[in-house]
């Protein structure tokens, strides 16, 4: 059998939000593995660089041309056998760097019973069966909006933004802050329920508005974010200032003019990452990435519940109803990485700060490893894992080892790595080495449902 180590030439997608020519890390990884069919356009922007078995954009072996997909279905033990088993003999996660110039749709992924129920009704917009939680980490300075924010913010927005109350309707607007108030940060079950209701209901107000009422409520909203500067909405919320929030609206009309995206903001929290940070969203949760290059790991599906900032098909009947309408603050969007157990630094990794740090959400289908090797000779061994992975070098250069086979590996080199062999990185730069490292291995994971595999 050959050593399961090996090179992959990972396709690109070109969407309007993408970084333009080489202002994209997608993009730049991408060319760093020679393509007959790839070089990079000045003006074409370039949105995600995809790495795994996914059918819309499947990778593939270097040496043989073959399909990653093909490869890990002829020989099951790449992947190993249960989750062959267990994922269809297809990769259980997807691998991505986005590069993202301007806001993606106000969307969600929907659970794996939604999914399948959509894909059967509409395979066109909902290309597969698969529920995507997703996790992200910033390769460069990143912003969002990311799940509910906790609803005394969005009470203070309903007061203090005219062009928001007017446009929800007083009515609606007092029976939330009726419903609400004095239990908004309660977290007994019936205060917590009857608070999704009353979200629920404001949201799906605000978003089942006609295009025309918002485009002229947004034209008093920008006006507004212009003239008011620290002032805008009160000052802000507790979670971001009044000058931060008017920049924001002034920035998201010039790229879609009159969106409603430009109100569904009061309500979602505006999170900001530094390189290194990383947050997890489970199915269902609503969210828009707005800038920055990052790295993405999800279950292997494409569905995408669109509405807002897009000029793709937007369902929102579909995404009003499917939200878990879950409210907290930025703080607990964010997941606090740990040191990775079963990787081994050597001497020269350790005397000089190196590290290697697992992003793992509560999910079966992939964790992530990010390794940092800071000086030459620095050397991570990572123990062999009943499950595949595929790494990815984001900057500097070394080499990859899994048995007598050793590559080079430089910024955009991307390889996938067997279940249960043995790999070493070791840096060979003056720069610092960075890797990210996808993986699946069931034991000890969390399934969809929550239990313990």
């Amino acid at each position: 059998m050959q050593v399961p180590l090996l090179r992959l030439q990972c396709g690109v997608n070109s969407y309007d939000w993408g970084k333009v020519g080489k202002e994209s890390a997608a993009a730049k990884f991408a060319t760093a593995t020679p393509s007959n069919d790839f070089s990079i356009e000045e003006e074409k922007p370039y949105a995600e660089l995809w790495m795994g078995t996914h059918p819309s954009l499947p990778s593939k072996d270097v040496e043989t041309k073959r399909t990653l997909l093909d490869l890990v279905q002829d020989n099951k033990a790449l992947m190993s056998t249960e989750i062959s088993k267990r994922y269809g003999e297809k990769l259980p996660f997807l691998f991505k760097v986005l590069s993202i110039r301007k806001a993606l749709s106000i969307q969600a992924h929907p659970n794996k019973k939604l999914a399948e129920e959509l894909h059967e009704k509409d395979s066109k917009n909902y290309p597969d069966d698969n529920h995507k939680p997703e996790m992200t980490i910033a390769i460069t300075p990143f912003d969002g909006l990311c799940g509910f924010r906790p609803l005394k913010e969005t009470s203070h927005f309903l007061s203090t933004v005219p062009s928001l109350r007017k446009l929800i309707g007083e009515s609606a607007a007092k029976e939330f802050e009726e419903s609400v108030k004095g239990h908004e940060a309660s977290d007994k079950e019936e205060d917590v329920e009857k608070n999704k209701k009353a979200l629920q209901s404001l949201f799906s107000t605000l978003m089942n508005t006609d295009k025309e009422t918002i485009a002229s409520a947004a034209k008093d909203l920008v006006a507004s974010a212009k003239k008011d500067g620290e002032d805008f909405a009160g000052g802000g919320g507790p979670s971001n200032g009044g000058k931060e929030l008017a920049d924001l609206v002034v920035r998201l009309n010039s790229q879609f003019e009159g969106d409603v995206g430009l109100f569904v903001l009061f309500f979602l929290n505006y999170v900001k990452l530094e390189v290194g940070e990383g947050m997890f969203l489970k199915a269902d949760d609503i969210h828009a990435y707005l800038s920055g290059d990052i790295i993405e790991c999800m279950a292997s599906s494409d569905n995408v519940v669109r509405a807002g900032f897009t000029p793709k098909y937007q369902d929102i009947s579909t995404l009003t109803s499917m939200l878990t309408y879950s409210y907290s603050p930025p703080s607990e969007q964010k997941m606090s990485p740990t040191d990775y157990p079963y990787c081994t630094l050597n001497q020269t990794a350790y005397s000089s700060s190196s590290s290697a740090i697992l992003y793992d959400p509560p999910i079966e289908e992939f964790s992530v490893v990010k390794t940092e090797l800071k000086k030459g000779g620095a050397k991570a061994t990572f123990e062999g894992i009943d499950g595949p992975s595929i790494i990815i070098c984001t900057s500097g250069e070394g080499s990859i080892s899994v048995g007598p086979k050793q590559e080079e590996i430089k910024t955009g080199y991307v390889f996938f790595v067997g279940a249960t062999a043995e790999c070493v990185l070791e840096s060979t730069g003056d720069e610092a080495f960075t890797t990210f490292k996808a993986f699946c291995e069931l034991s000890g994971k969390e399934s969809a449902n929550g239990a313990k595999m």
